[in-house]
């Protein structure tokens, strides 16, 4: 049973937010609000006598931004939880703020219930992922249909890089296996290259690239 509440501390440039996280903090026994701060900076110089529980961060900051702030937060305390949040519901951003070390994405505007459900999260489970955020993300790894590609040869890559023989992609696929020989031998053209091996490494290095760039 936890006797002591948990220390929060907020970095955001929008003064007029200020008055609202107090509001939503005031008369809350599991949570402290410990300051709130504009930059980055500002938070690291008070830090030693803050030494927050949880960070909650704008990621448009002025000076070092919310996300490039992950690295020199978790310098301070490695098991710090560091909760980004934003007007933009960016993968890009999304993507950058988690390689970075955040521990969960929220978009703004935020009500007080949202924002205690990260919270909370964060605490019980170390992450913090509201529904949008984790569908996007899901989606991201889903994702294996190249342009170049027609609808079948896109399922037929799907099966191949699951580990599907020629013949299992047909019974899937309710083709006969000459069909799907047809088909990959479409693929391997456009590949450009002659053996299973090889399209499979060529793929991989596609779907990387198609991820980089989300």
């Amino acid at each position: 049973m936890k006797t002591n509440p948990l220390k929060i501390a907020i970095i955001d440039n929008d003064a007029s937010l200020s008055p609202i996280y107090r509001y939503y903090f005031e008369n809350v026994m599991a949570y402290e609000l410990h300051g709130i701060y504009n930059s980055v900076h500002d938070l690291l110089s008070n830090f030693g006598r803050t030494n927050p529980d949880i960070v909650i961060s704008e990621v448009s900051l002025a000076g070092i931004s919310g996300i490039d702030g992950l690295e020199y937060l978790l310098r301070k305390d490695e098991d710090l939880k560091v909760l980004m949040m934003s007007k933009k519901n960016d993968f890009k951003l999304i993507k950058e703020a988690f390689k970075k070390g955040a521990s969960g994405y929220l978009t703004k505007p935020l009500t007080k219930e949202r924002l205690f459900n990260a919270v909370e999260a964060l605490d019980q489970h170390g992450v913090a992922l509201e529904h949008d955020i984790a569908k996007k993300i899901i989606s991201s790894f889903q994702m294996k249909t190249f342009d170049s590609f027609s609808r079948k040869e896109n399922q037929i890559i799907e099966l191949l890089t699951q580990g599907f023989t020629y013949k299992m992609i047909a019974d899937r696929l309710c083709v006969t296996p000459s069909a799907v020989n047809f088909h990959i031998q479409n693929i391997y053209v456009k590949l450009n290259v002659n053996s299973k091996s090889e399209a499979l490494q060529k793929l991989r290095e596609m779907e990387m690239r198609q991820l980089n760039a989300a």
